[in-house]
């Protein structure tokens, strides 16, 4: 037993050796998100595939001859990547070598290894320089796709939502604190008359403070098929003359007016004989219920209609008007083959907030709603683009802060429902209530 075990741990030396002195690569820039891929390649072996892959300018032209040339160390150079067995042309970039002489020197000390994918984060949070918001706060600026995302992400991952978390475990600490006096001394020589009432005064603020944080419409969490189009720029979608040609959901996501969100184009609503299209019509109307906003597309001539030749009015189908809700913008499309009705059509008489006249085949009006849209998604999501706006302030950006404050609001309230003589189990809901809060920083 004593041989094997002793080989087996010669051969795992071995292995271990091996896989330090081999020349490893990886994509160091965040995958499918930078402008740019970085790719990154260390070892012993990482000059030799300089040579075999990487020609610059001044590399010797034709099969048989050294056509790279050793490459000036800490110099960018401008160059083709060639495949190693094919010479087949990959990409044209640049490369740089770099002689890593601090890093070999370190690495010779035995008591020393390179860090792991993301030990130094952990380290900073394990030493209190990070809490969890902050580390949550760096991996969401590296994924930040839109200008909203990346002040956000930039500011929590500078302590703002620490900060604002901290000071509101300090309170309810601090309201603890009263309850305990009073639990020890009681209200005597010692303690001013009222500390009971004081504290639950504080927490009432406390608690009405949080709710405010979660009633916020998950703004921080949040951040048809011509229309899709024109929104994505280029043909998502099949358009035809066709009614029933979008029979599946597709899905697409784009920054509008710095707000990431995802746009779903489903099928249009109306009555149909092809089991498909039923099955594409159904799925429509429960996207329609779940989604946080709607955007209703009506064709503007089809819906109008005419009074004594003269009048017009708009007559919505009572499959589409029944899904009208405060959370739908609507959009009446063709509006150039209309314009006679245009001037009589009254927009307020469809019972939404916001909707707009546009033709997306000729292109009328359409900047006008993409300004609009996109205000309309700030307004209701209580986001500006302006500096110093309410912006500023900590958002909810994560499902755990919001389920470990919704918690945090529970145990208030147990407190304020606790009667005055179960004081002391009023003061276990505030710890607990200190400890949900103190859950979202870690």
């Amino acid at each position: 037993m004593l041989p094997y075990r002793h080989a087996l741990r010669s051969h795992i030396a071995r292995s271990s050796f091996c896989a330090v002195k081999r020349t490893i690569y990886a994509l160091s820039t965040p995958p499918g998100k930078a402008g740019v891929a970085v790719i990154r390649i260390s070892g012993p072996d990482a000059l030799e595939v300089w040579r075999r892959m990487v020609s610059t300018r001044n590399s010797k032209k034709g099969k048989g001859k050294a056509r790279y040339c050793d490459p000036e160390p800490w110099k960018m150079h401008m160059c083709k990547i060639i495949h190693p067995d094919t010479e087949e042309l990959l990409d044209e970039g640049l490369a740089v070598f770099l002689k890593l002489r601090t890093l070999n020197a370190i690495s010779c000390i035995p008591f020393c290894r390179p860090a792991e994918r993301g030990e130094f984060t952990r380290r900073a949070f394990e030493g209190g320089r990070l809490d969890l918001t902050q580390v949550e706060g760096l991996k969401d600026l590296i994924d930040a796709e839109t200008e909203v995302q990346r002040r956000v992400a930039l500011r929590t991952a500078g302590g703002a939502a620490r900060s604002r978390f901290g000071q509101l475990r300090t309170e309810i600490i601090q309201c603890l604190a009263l309850i305990e006096a009073l639990i020890d001394f009681g209200e005597g020589e010692d303690i001013e008359e009222g500390v009971y009432d004081q504290a639950r005064e504080r927490v009432l603020n406390l608690q009405r403070t949080i709710r405010n944080h979660l009633s916020d419409n998950r703004r921080g969490e949040i951040m048809r098929s011509g229309l899709l189009n024109y929104l994505a720029q280029r043909e998502a979608a099949i358009v035809t003359p066709v009614p029933g040609t979008t029979r599946d959901i597709l899905e697409l996501s784009l920054d509008v007016a710095g707000l990431p969100v995802i746009v779903a184009d489903t099928a249009g609503l109306r009555k149909t004989d092809d089991i498909v299209e039923k099955i594409g019509v159904e799925r429509a109307k429960q996207l329609v219920e779940s989604s946080d906003v709607s955007l209703c597309v009506l064709a503007l001539p089809e819906i109008l209609k005419s009074h004594d030749g003269a009048k017009f009015s708009l007559d919505i189908p009572s499959s589409v008007s029944s899904l009208l809700t405060s959370n739908t913008f609507v959009l009446l499309n063709k509006a150039d083959l209309a314009t006679s009705a245009l001037s009589e059509i009254n927009l307020s008489d469809l019972g939404v907030q916001h909707a707009w006249m546009v033709s997306l085949g000729t292109g009328h009006g359409t900047q006008t709603f993409l300004e609009g849209f996109g205000k309309a998604l700030q307004q209701r999501y209580n986001i500006l683009q302006e500096q110093g706006s309410d912006l500023d302030e900590p958002l909810i950006t994560h499902a755990r802060h919001r389920i470990h404050l919704e918690n945090t609001v529970q145990f208030l309230q147990a407190f304020l429902d606790t009667p005055p003589e179960d004081v002391v189990f009023g003061a276990e809901e505030l710890h607990y209530a200190a400890q949900a809060v103190g859950k979202v920083s870690g």
